[in-house]
């Protein structure tokens, strides 16, 4: 399959890989070097809240090593709890993106979580955010429950994707709300990003394969016993995933098929 023909396309924006990667949780800098140039991701995620204000002339933090011009930033407003918080670290994003160069970058990954326990995203302060970054020429990338109804409102405010979570985020769970993100793919006519839950490949594998546009991963790379691997395997995962997606798969049936029809037997035999 050529890429080229098959591009995810996120607001004005096209890219060749389906996997996106966070920066957070790596045992060192180098892991997380690691992982994204062997992930072959074009979308990384960060977390502004951990960034400093003068990024660009920070020596030591670890994105500064990274190649911007062949990555494209994605600015996650997580430790938001309010719609309010939301969207100043939107805007505070914006301005890190610049920093690198990125200056017509508005991608915000839209996060209002106010559940400290299990992490779950506030639907309302996400609709509430949504709107407004929406309306201030922010291509918004909400990160939600997996809730059919949600997705369409936030794609009727202008969303550029919806991101449904699979499970909690960072629990490796895999896909536990698999029936409701099938409706929403179903129903969707903006990319469905899978994010957060999925512990391994085949489960990355899996999002791809029931029609899940892309994934965004982090834990699953950062926390395994090799990283840089665990990354190659989850760029694998996803672009066999597409390929099985777009070749359909056969029906299932309730009774045995041969694969030897035995109706003509060979000369050869």
């Amino acid at each position: 399959m050529n890429k080229q023909l098959d591009q995810l396309k996120i607001g004005d924006k096209v890219f060749n890989s389906r996997l996106m990667l966070g920066t957070g949780k790596y045992r060192t800098p180098t892991d997380a070097i690691n992982s994204i140039e062997n992930s072959e991701c074009e979308i990384v995620t960060v977390a502004i809240r951990r960034l400093p204000t003068d990024l660009k002339n920070d020596s030591t933090n670890f994105l500064n090593q990274l190649d911007w011009k062949k990555l494209w930033l994605l600015p996650n407003t997580a430790g938001s709890q309010t719609a309010e918080e939301a969207i100043r670290m939107a805007f505070l994003g914006h301005e890190l993106a610049c920093q690198l160069g990125q200056e017509d970058n508005f991608f915000v990954k839209l996060e209002v979580i106010s559940d400290p326990k299990y992490l779950l995203p506030d639907p309302v302060g996400t609709l509430k955010a949504a709107e407004f970054l929406t309306k201030k020429g922010f291509t918004v990338l909400p990160y939600i429950n997996a809730d059919p109804m949600l997705a369409l409102h936030l794609e009727d405010l202008g969303c550029a994707t919806v991101m449904p979570l699979g499970s909690p985020i960072g629990s490796g769970q895999g896909l536990n709300n698999l029936s409701n993100i099938q409706i929403i793919i179903e129903n969707a006519t903006v990319p469905v990003v899978v994010d957060a839950g999925i512990g391994t490949s085949s489960e990355a594998t899996q999002a791809l394969e029931i029609g899940a546009d892309a994934v965004l991963l982090n834990t699953a790379v950062a926390q395994s016993k090799n990283p840089g691997q665990m990354a190659k395997a989850m760029k694998l995962g996803v672009e066999a995933g597409r390929l099985a997606y777009l070749a359909g798969r056969m029906d299932k049936k309730h009774y045995a098929s041969a694969s030897s029809p035995l109706t003509q037997i060979s000369k050869y035999y």
